[in-house]
């Protein structure tokens, strides 16, 4: 949507861009005309085939809770500003806080520390604490409504489906809202509701920190509604630092569930651990999966669902229109640039033998990702998932990798010139150092490399910093695949080994 003729909503509020939607509503970047500031709106969109009178009743309630969840106050929660109509229905105008989900970080990066699970469950639990003694509840808490920042705050998000304590309305439907494997027993069983059933949700979503799923999760919604009602969760591959919060919050009765303030005492003593003593017994660490790094923050941000800027192709997409969206992927990476640090000091290798080997901890970790491809990338550097982008940036911004799946049936040759020249409308002062034909993995791909100016406002890279660049392109079946590696071009040289390490090792399928 066109930013200059988008549509105003209050005569105040400008829609951007879709961020996301879900079942009750679509989330959108905004901006506040009249303070001149960013915000998220979200348009609350009802399930079709709704009598008119309920539809009525229950945009008269969304709107009522919206503005009751506005009372709250508090850092680990999304703020609401305003609440207006609009076409009959109400838009809800919430802070922008630019960070992707804690689901959205577990799936690129793998589970979280425990220390920091802890962290961001008391984060998480001081919001619902302060949504509790003004009577709201949230109703949806999950790994997909915590944002998380790059400062390691944890944010709430999505009170769309909240209530005030004793309204009956929000069942008078018969409905149940919210996601089936992280719902309390009680919700299923349409019994009273309150706050202990907030904190189930949140210990069924501490639980997938850990493994990446909800305890109960099962593939089927009936199927999950059923463990959540008659089964125990698996505690086998989870830290024990952590089941005794987790076994206090899971279980099936709201009334012998620990309380806020007991869950918090827990959580704050694994935080008070040493950290070799709380995160030591993680089982079963798939490669890829361990030393956890935090995403990146998104340069559009986020409210339910995390959004990056590239476009991003499916199956259907005409070819052609796909190669020009692709196009235009490849020359902006949909993330923006993580907080500079210092990096680390290589380690100095003695050309005196010692009588005893040591052993050198690799450069890189097998990532294994969710659509059956393997790449080794480097450690330690900040990891990020988007729908058919994966991406590590190196934390001092001098370097990047990047593994783009785009379905659709293009020519890898075609896909590297649109590339090249979407860098060049951009002003990226391009120069090229020739492309050629390489051989991978008994597949033909081709190869483009050449240095680039980074502009202000670029997503990753630090303004005015050359950059020298190899991408990858090649097909395997019905789908084409970019790799880009990226190196400030001062320290190009030193990292070429490991350049061919990581882009050699790319793989697809067993």
């Amino acid at each position: 949507m066109d930013s200059e003729s988008s549509e105003l909503i209050a005569k105040r509020y400008r829609l951007l861009r879709e961020l996301g939607r879900g079942g009750m509503g679509v989330v959108w970047e905004g901006r506040d005309t009249l303070l001149n500031r960013p915000c998220a709106i979200k348009e609350v969109v009802l399930p079709d085939g709704l009598p008119k009178a309920e539809r009525d009743r229950m945009l008269v309630r969304t709107a009522r809770e919206a503005r009751t969840a506005a009372k709250l106050n508090h850092p680990s929660v999304v703020a609401i500003y305003d609440v207006v109509e609009e076409d009959g229905r109400p838009w809800i105008i919430m802070e922008l806080v630019p960070a992707p989900s804690v689901e959205q970080v577990v799936a690129a990066s793998g589970a979280l520390p425990v220390r920091e699970a802890a962290d961001v469950g008391r984060q998480v639990l001081s919001a619902l604490r302060a949504a509790h003694e003004l009577g709201v509840l949230h109703r949806d808490v999950k790994p997909a409504n915590i944002l998380l920042t790059g400062e390691g705050r944890a944010v709430l998000t999505d009170f769309g489906i909240a209530t005030a304590e004793g309204d009956s309305s929000l069942t008078s439907t018969g409905m149940v809202t919210g996601s089936p494997s992280f719902l309390a027993p009680e919700r299923v069983r349409a019994a009273e509701a309150g706050p202990a059933s907030d904190l189930w949700s949140l210990g069924a979503t501490l639980y997938a920190t850990m493994l990446g799923r909800s305890p109960f999760e099962r593939g089927e919604p009936m199927a999950t509604l059923n463990a959540l009602l008659n089964e125990e969760p698996d505690y086998r591959r989870i830290p024990p630092a952590m089941h005794p919060v987790l076994k206090g919050l899971l279980r099936k009765e709201p009334e012998e569930r620990l309380t806020a303030e007991q869950a918090d005492e827990l959580l704050a003593a694994i935080g008070a651990t040493r950290p070799a003593h709380a995160d030591q017994h993680v089982p079963d660490k798939k490669p890829g999966r361990s030393g956890r790094t935090l995403i990146a923050a998104v340069t559009a941000a986020v409210v339910v669902v995390a959004a990056g800027t590239i476009t991003y192709l499916r199956a259907s997409a005409p070819p052609e229109v796909a190669r020009k969206q692709v196009a235009h992927a490849a020359a902006t990476s949909p993330m923006p640039s993580p907080p500079a640090t210092t990096q680390a000091p290589t380690p100095t290798v003695s050309a005196t033998p010692t009588p005893t080997p040591t052993r050198t901890r690799p450069p890189v970790r097998a990532y294994v990702s969710r659509d059956g491809w393997t790449i080794r990338r480097p450690i330690g550097w900040r990891g990020a998932l988007n729908e058919s982008f994966t991406e590590w940036t190196r934390r001092d911004r001098a370097g990047h990798l990047g593994v783009e799946a785009v379905y659709a049936k293009l020519d890898p040759h075609q896909l590297l010139r649109d590339a090249e020249e979407v860098f060049r409308q951009n002003g990226a002062e391009v120069r090229n150092l020739g492309r050629r034909t390489v051989m991978h993995h008994g597949t033909k791909a081709v190869e483009w490399e050449f240095t680039w100016t980074a502009g202000e406002g670029a997503p990753w890279a630090a303004p005015g910093t050359r950059y020298r660049e190899v991408r990858r392109a090649l097909a395997v079946g019905d789908t084409a695949y970019i790799l880009s590696w990226t190196f400030d071009e001062t320290q190009w040289r030193r990292n070429t080994r490991l350049m061919r390490q990581v882009i050699g090792s790319f793989t697809v399928g067993a």
